[in-house]
């Protein structure tokens, strides 16, 4: 998972932003490719002729309406400035008010009436695709302002933004100590402000909703009673202002507290399935693609059953070495495969780190997989490093690891992979399931997935491009598709061996059994003992991280989604171009990450017409 700024109300400063940013360098098909013919001479203003001239001002007309869309969306949606590197806003919040929101809306007709009037086929190629981008974008911010309302129905928005609002400052070293907590001081401040509105417009929220947010609402409680201690120490002269406004800001969150467990919860009657309607409508903006929810649900359960067949074969090969006895032959039997694919899984559980190991461990993996994707050649390494970090505390629990990287707007990059011991609360009991799930092989797969060639090195890549609007808004889909086609990739490749590629084949189990959640929850009626017997049965997870998972699908609808159609859609993609002659996995993965991170449907324009281009020498 690959941390990103959340969508919030909105987003400022003036950005030297360019639309029209030049496409990657065309993908040769192989390393000594020729260059191409020499063209025509250049084009003057003398000799230009009027198509030239138009699509230059049309391609100007564009550059201009989208620097003044990501001005305005900046200024309205600070925090997520903050995560960005515009670090313009670092004190304020966004104006999540319904006023707040009209003022937004009427923004966003603007820069529509804006896109409108310009010919999109005077435009360029790169700039037709961010035209259509940015439409997008501007679309998505009106349906989640008018139809999700996440604002009206889930508190977990007013924890989520005061949360990330935060996090940004206290995590990331992008400034002095010192100037950071100037600006942690005055969102303190804010806090109240928040939480009045939180309590005005919040109606009947979905239960689990509400008991979440409890939760975080405490989490955050203790983060301004306790966890700035350290910083305000840190800083004399601040000292005083900043235990003042923590102070002010926890009383705000204490009454917050009281109103989501006195208030909310009790009339907390909302449904967390969002329905079939809206889960359509919510897949086609988080996926920006036109889709069948139920035909992308049947791919997820053909994926599920192919790859068991996979996962049979390959306990078949590990069986020898990891069980006291080995088949006789391939078990012909469902029962029968599922209980030799589960004693696998079992042995390679048993190989597991501990809290004291889990750092070590993951710093050793890195070094390996770089050595790995640098030995085969298969993608540009990125020049900036990448940090191996102790998850903090209070991000514990969920996952095992993650990726946190710079923003687009940053001035100097940066990467940190956090791995994570088990929370200091946790039973011994509780923290032995949580290795077993994430033990040796799949810490493994999981760098891969977050670091090298995944999230780390997509993150970097996509910093390089230097299209702000593509940056900003990144695909879902293509971030988390990469980082599972990276899996794919080292394991086809033989990173670990055959204990590694069986991790890599019960991720694709999980992202296949995300889809199916997504799908079944939302546009159906799937109970809590469907979802666990899908996960744990189907998909061997283990029950821990199962429940985990049943919460956070009814927590959010289609994000789950995106792995899995970011993966197959990637595999697909590559599957068509890798006919060409001379392909080599160089070239056609450093020409896919050269184009940012825009949707697959971009992505499918960009890099067909990228295949059957003119080779030349990069």
């Amino acid at each position: 998972m690959r941390t990103v700024a959340p969508f919030i109300a909105l987003t400022a400063l003036v950005l030297a932003c360019s639309p029209s940013a030049p496409p990657p360098a065309t993908m040769p098909t192989s390393p000594t490719s020729p260059t191409s013919p020499a063209g025509p001479p250049p084009v003057t203003s003398a000799n230009a002729p009027a198509d030239v001239t138009t699509r230059a001002a049309a391609n100007a007309d564009l550059a201009a309406v989208t620097a003044r869309f990501l001005s305005g969306y900046l200024k309205r949606s600070p925090t997520v400035a903050t995560g960005a590197g515009n670090h313009a806003y670092d004190a304020a919040w966004p104006d999540v008010s319904a006023s707040g929101d009209t003022e937004v809306l009427a923004f966003v007709e603007t820069t529509r009436a804006e896109l409108a009037r310009i010919p999109r086929a005077a435009l360029g190629e790169q700039e037709q695709i961010d035209a259509k981008i940015l439409e997008s974008q501007l679309d998505h911010m009106k349906f989640a302002l008018l139809e999700q309302r996440a604002a009206d129905k889930n508190p977990l928005f007013y924890t989520g933004l005061i949360g990330d609002g935060f996090d940004a400052l206290l995590e990331r070293e992008f400034a002095p100590h010192a100037e950071r907590m100037k600006s942690v001081r005055a969102r303190l401040g804010g806090v109240a402000g928040i939480v009045e509105i939180a309590k005005k417009r919040l109606a009947h929220a979905p239960r689990l909703h509400t008991e979440t947010a409890i939760k975080q609402n405490k989490g955050l409680l203790d983060l301004c009673e306790k966890g700035l201690a350290a910083d305000a120490a840190k800083e004399p002269d601040q000292k005083a202002a900043l235990e003042a406004a923590a102070k002010t800001a926890a009383m705000a969150l204490r009454d917050f507290q009281t109103f989501l467990e006195k208030d909310l919860l009790p009339r907390s009657d909302g449904d967390f399935r969002v329905g079939r309607e809206m889960l359509a409508k919510t897949m086609r903006f988080e996926l920006d693609d036109e889709i069948a929810i139920d035909e992308l649900a049947r791919g997820a359960r053909e994926l599920l059953l192919r790859t068991q067949e996979e996962m049979v074969d390959t306990a078949m090969e590990l069986a020898p070495t990891l069980l006291k006895t080995t088949p006789a032959a391939r078990p012909g039997t469902p029962e029968g495969k599922k209980k030799l694919v589960r004693a696998v899984l079992d042995a390679l559980a048993a190989e597991r780190p501990t809290n004291k190991t889990i750092l070590t461990d993951a710093k050793r993996e890195l070094e390996k997989a770089t050595a790995f994707v640098r030995e085969h050649d298969l993608v540009r390494l990125p020049e900036e490093p990448c940090q191996v970090i102790e998850m903090p505390e209070y991000r514990r629990g969920v996952s095992v690891a993650y990726c946190d990287s710079s923003g687009p707007l940053e001035q100097k990059p940066w990467s940190v992979y956090a791995i994570s011991p088990t929370p200091r609360d946790w039973t011994d009991k509780r923290a032995q399931s949580f290795y077993r799930e994430y033990n040796a092989s799949m810490l493994a797969d999981l760098t891969v997935h977050e670091a090298m060639p995944g999230h780390y090195l997509q993150a970097m890549a996509s910093n390089k491009a230097k299209n702000d609007l593509r940056a900003l808004f990144a695909s879902g889909p293509f971030v988390e598709g990469w980082a599972v086609y990276g899996e794919w990739l080292m394991a086809k490749y033989g990173f670990g061996g055959a204990r590694v590629r069986m991790q890599r084949q019960k991720m694709a189990l999980r992202l296949a059994a995300n889809a199916i959640l997504d799908h079944d929850i939302h546009a159906g009626q799937m109970t809590e003992k469907e979802a666990l017997a899908l996960m744990t049965d189907e998909a061997f997870q283990e029950e821990g991280e199962a429940v985990g998972k049943w919460n956070r699908a009814r927590l959010s609808s289609a994000q789950l989604t995106t792995y899995y159609y970011g993966f197959t859609e990637l595999l697909k993609l590559r599957t068509q171009l890798e006919k060409a002659p001379g392909f080599t996995e160089r070239a056609y993965h450093d020409t896919l990450l050269g184009f940012g991170s825009p949707s697959l449907r971009h992505i499918r324009t960009l890099m067909t017409k990228a295949s059957s281009s003119p080779p030349t020498v990069k």
